[in-house]
């Protein structure tokens, strides 16, 4: 389910941002289960550590944005880097921010995600092999948005995840059909990106407005 669908107008101004560069990432391996994130060393690099500070200082966000997080190692450590630089209030852990669990892709290679993106193109509720559906991360993040929407008023609110996850997401704002979720622009390691809504040419249509940072 898409908790935009006849939202054309938020509360809030919504940033996304894709972690920066992890010791999976630079592994070239699947890491989607978090009790194997909390179990293994799957941090940033150190490179991936500039990357978030240099991304920080150019985002151009206020001192008082409020951010959220997955829980994953590897999103949490980037967002405390950008929290410090900005002098942001404490960090909030948000489970609904989560990496996309790719089920038995768990630690294979990297390549394995084209598997499912493949899938994803034909269904967007399919779950091979346990992989969480697309629809299903539409849903959770995009009921987070309406949570947040009802939470807060007027703030820059700045969400750090996962390259599947904010894909999903990016779709949810723009009204796109989860299934096509690599047909948008893709977020590079500690990419930030904000996400506007815009009214529709039938009222309830949704748009989306990208800034690269």
């Amino acid at each position: 389910m898409n908790h935009l669908s006849g939202v054309d107008r938020l509360a809030n101004r919504f940033s996304v941002m894709r972690h920066a560069q992890s010791k999976a990432n630079a592994g070239g391996i699947i890491v989607s289960r978090i009790d194997n994130d909390r179990q293994g060393d799957y941090g940033l690099t150190e490179p991936g550590r500039q990357q978030a500070l240099a991304a920080a200082q150019r985002c151009g966000l206020p001192g008082d944005t409020v951010i959220y997080s997955s829980d994953f190692s590897r999103a949490r450590q980037t967002a405390e880097i950008v929290r410090a630089h900005l002098g942001a209030p404490e960090v909030v852990i948000a489970e609904a921010l989560r990496e996309r669990c790719f089920g038995p892709w768990e630690g294979s290679a990297a390549g394995n995600y084209a598997r499912v993106w493949a899938a994803d193109e034909t269904d967007p509720v399919h779950a091979d092999g346990n992989v969480e559906p697309a629809a299903a991360v539409l849903d959770r993040t995009t009921a987070l948005i309406a949570q947040l929407e009802r939470r807060h008023c007027g703030r820059d609110i700045l969400l750090v995840s996962h390259g599947d996850t904010l894909q999903i997401l990016q779709a949810g704002f723009s009204g796109v059909d989860p299934s096509r979720h690599r047909t948008l622009p893709h977020l590079a390691t500690a990419e930030i990106r904000q996400l506007r809504l815009r009214p529709g040419t039938t009222g309830s249509c949704l748009a989306m407005g990208l800034y690269l940072e």
